[in-house]
């Protein structure tokens, strides 16, 4: 057994009764956190806050942050899969990875991983560009209805991906067979958004924070927010049940470690993310980045990705996806 093992273990003894709130524990050691898609993606800059806000917190030293990009994160599933009884590793992950597991034929599931975590969510945005016919929902919908396969969506995400699956759930909620969804997948938001700007899609829809310098800007509206209530950062923007659409989406956040790791390895993990959650930096990181905390671990958080994953599964199905 590694130093790094044996530190990890004494952090988790040592706090042990501390009820995960203080930092009473020496730092974790020797973790690593793999992200499976590129620098700049969104799981990137979660675990990349993640790994600093645990660092300034005291709650691990020289917590290493890795890309591995491939096949919209099946390749860093599988990847983490294969690390199996590694309680040193843990993937940043969300809905996008459930949903590639399927359109990616991947072998690998997260049935397959240990959950950790569940950190944050953020809601969708539909968005046009500031000079678009559409002015509410209501414009949008009525015209897309009118002829689905000409209007088209933009997403920053691939098939099964959540930029994917909301505009097929908002088609299904307004009455349009999701196969008629002319939908343009992009790599990203970096990618999503000259495409709004330039007028190449009737909408894009993805995470709203990756449109929020250019909504400030007003280059970029916003006709509805996929929540269940506003958002503090977007106060004039409606939410699709205000605009009389019943749907909520919210894309989600966490972190899986490999299968067969040990109670003790698992418990390491789980406390350390309980003590990154309670701290004034990560809660100033939620501020700075508009994330809503979803905190819920292990159980808790697999038996939620067990309902993803079901949910996802049958509605890329019914695309003929998976």
């Amino acid at each position: 057994m590694s130093m790094a093992a044996v530190s990890a273990c004494g952090a988790t003894a040592e706090k042990e009764g501390s009820g995960g709130s203080g930092g009473s524990g020496k730092p974790v050691t020797g973790l690593r956190l793999m992200v499976p898609n590129t620098p700049g993606s969104g799981y990137d800059l979660t675990a990349r806050t993640v790994s600093q806000v645990m660092q300034d917190a005291g709650v691990a030293s020289g917590v290493q942050v890795f890309n591995l990009p491939g096949a919209s994160g099946t390749v860093g599933l599988q990847r983490l899969v294969n690390e199996k009884g590694n309680g040193k590793m843990a993937m940043q992950m969300g809905l996008g990875v459930v949903g590639a597991s399927y359109t990616s034929k991947s072998k690998a599931t997260l049935t397959d991983t240990t959950p950790v975590a569940r950190l944050i969510e953020e809601a969708g945005a539909i968005v046009v560009p500031k000079n678009s016919p559409y002015k509410t929902m209501d414009d949008l919908v009525t015209a897309w209805k009118k002829n689905p396969k000409k209007l088209s969506v933009g997403g920053g995400s691939s098939l099964g991906g959540p930029d994917h699956l909301l505009p097929m759930q908002l088609a299904k909620a307004v009455g349009i067979k999701p196969k008629d969804v002319n939908y343009i997948s992009y790599d990203g938001g970096g990618e999503l958004l000259p495409a709004v700007l330039g007028n190449k899609l009737a909408f894009g829809a993805s995470g709203y924070s990756e449109f929020l310098d250019q909504i400030e800007a007003g280059q970029v509206r916003v006709l509805a927010v996929t929540s269940e209530k506003p958002i503090d950062a977007l106060k004039d923007a409606p939410t699709l049940k205000d605009s009389g659409i019943d749907l909520v989406f919210t894309n989600w956040r966490g972190i899986v470690a490999p299968p067969g790791i040990s109670a003790e390895q698992k418990k390491t993990w789980v406390d350390a993310m309980t003590r990154m959650q309670a701290s004034k930096e990560w809660k100033a990181q939620l501020a700075k980045n508009g994330w809503v905390d979803a905190f819920a671990t292990g159980d808790e958080f697999g038996t939620f990705l067990a309902e993803q994953d079901k949910a996802v599964a049958d509605l890329l199905a019914e695309l003929g996806l998976a």
